[in-house]
């Protein structure tokens, strides 16, 4: 790092004044940006302790990470955090003011959480941005995410998708999806957790690694040699069938057909799943292969830049476009009823009802021939003629409707008072 940050202060001095400014904000956005690696896994595959390995990492590389908590259950944590949900929304009370299970209070505690993202983004952004007054300061690297144990309350929440698409759209965004390597050496568990792996890779639309933990108690290069080797695991999957794994009648072997018929389609299914994976197995009591992990990282950041965010950008702009559609549309709508309400009012004066004033709905309005949505068409000549008409000739035709009735009045009074006299 020193290396790289000498030749930074001769540059700046040799350039003129505007070109370090350009220079300097270029740089956070295309090399300094950090990686935030969003920690999801089931419960008991050792998610936060693998969480305190991989920081515990980067404190004894001297690159200190950003640490945020999602978790408003968990009672404590064996790592620092820098943002701790527990901070800002108390879970008991949820659950007893709404009157929710731990499922719940969970979801609804990371749906109020959810609503000051804007303000998480901005302590990131100023956090991990260059500080012009300690040009020398280390920028932070990675931004590290530990989710709650209950996999599907963040990944298949509304609130879980809003953090994942903002962090996305401000960093690059890796998910470190935790397995449990000793519960994962049957066929059966393994293609479980593969399944699962699949529908969150396409749910967050988000590049995954696969972390196998707990190497130190099983290897993980059963499961490698079953994703990188179909006849791997189909001769894995015989020895289940024979050793009547999937049940079946005692004392004889082939167990369940259909369970084995399954795995070895799904076998089939995901073998082009497995080729937009990275697979890593770690020991978070070791800390064996997280090495292993962050340079997976690093490649799964720049797949990112090169594949995920411009698919997230062009996204991003059809949802901003469909919303600035459909704010026209509800102002052409507004503009159309506020014309048809104008002519109503002129109308009402040039039969001489009294002041145009707009009436209340009562409860007769029920019956009022309102168009719909699809007879705007019909009623759009209608509204074009007011509006040539202009607000001040309806007036003028209103007034001379009242002044001609007033006259025809006055002199129909003059005849009746000349007969009588």
């Amino acid at each position: 790092m020193a290396s790289s940050e000498g030749p930074a202060p001769s540059t700046t001095a040799a350039t003129p004044a505007a070109a370090p400014t350009d220079t300097a904000s270029s740089k956070p956005q295309q090399h300094q940006l950090p990686v935030a690696v969003v920690c999801v896994g089931m419960a008991g595959s050792g998610k936060t302790t693998f969480m305190q390995r991989i920081n515990a990492h980067l404190h004894g590389q001297k690159e200190p990470p950003y640490v945020i908590n999602l978790d408003p259950a968990v009672l404590n944590v064996p790592f620092e955090s820098n943002i701790d949900i527990r901070d800002s929304v108390n879970y008991k009370e949820v659950m007893k003011q709404y009157n929710l299970g731990p499922n719940g209070g969970i979801i609804t505690s990371l749906n109020l959480f959810a609503t000051k993202v804007d303000q998480i983004l901005g302590f990131l952004e100023k956090r991990t941005a260059p500080d012009p007054e300690q040009p020398n300061k280390k920028p932070i690297k990675h931004i590290l995410v530990d989710t709650p144990g209950q996999i599907e309350v963040f990944v298949w929440s509304a609130s879980g998708q809003i953090i994942l698409e903002s962090l996305a759209s401000s960093f690059p965004t890796v998910i470190a999806y935790v397995i449990d390597t000793p519960r994962t050496a049957s066929t059966s568990t393994f293609m479980s957790n593969m399944l699962y792996a699949c529908s969150i890779l396409y749910k967050t639309k988000l590049p995954m690694i696969l972390v196998f933990n707990k190497t130190d108690v099983k290897d993980a290069d059963f499961a490698k040699e079953w994703m990188t080797d179909y006849d791997a695991f189909q001769r894995a999957l015989a020895e289940d069938e024979e050793s009547n794994a999937f049940g079946g009648v005692e004392g004889e072997g082939g167990g369940s057909g259909y369970m084995s018929s399954l795995l070895n389609s799904m076998s089939l299914v995901l073998e082009e799943f497995y080729t937009h994976l990275s697979v890593v197995g770690v020991s978070s009591m070791t800390g064996e292969g997280v090495d292993d992990f962050f340079v997976a990282v690093q490649e799964k950041a720049k797949e990112f830049a090169q594949d995920y965010q411009p698919e997230l950008e062009r996204k991003r702009h059809e949802r901003d476009e469909q919303k600035r559609k459909t704010r026209e549309k509800e102002l052409d709508k507004m503009m159309k009823g506020m014309s048809m309400d104008n002519s109503g009012g002129g109308a009402a004066g040039a039969s001489g009802s009294g002041s145009n004033v707009v009436r209340p709905p009562t409860d007769d309005d029920d019956d009022l021939d309102v168009p719909s949505d699809d007879q705007d068409d019909d009623y759009a000549d209608a509204d074009d003629e007011y509006d040539r008409e202009g607000l001040q000739a309806r007036y003028a035709a209103a007034a001379e409707a009242q002044g001609s009735s007033t006259m025809d009045e006055a002199s129909f009074a003059k005849y009746i008072h000349s007969q009588r006299g």
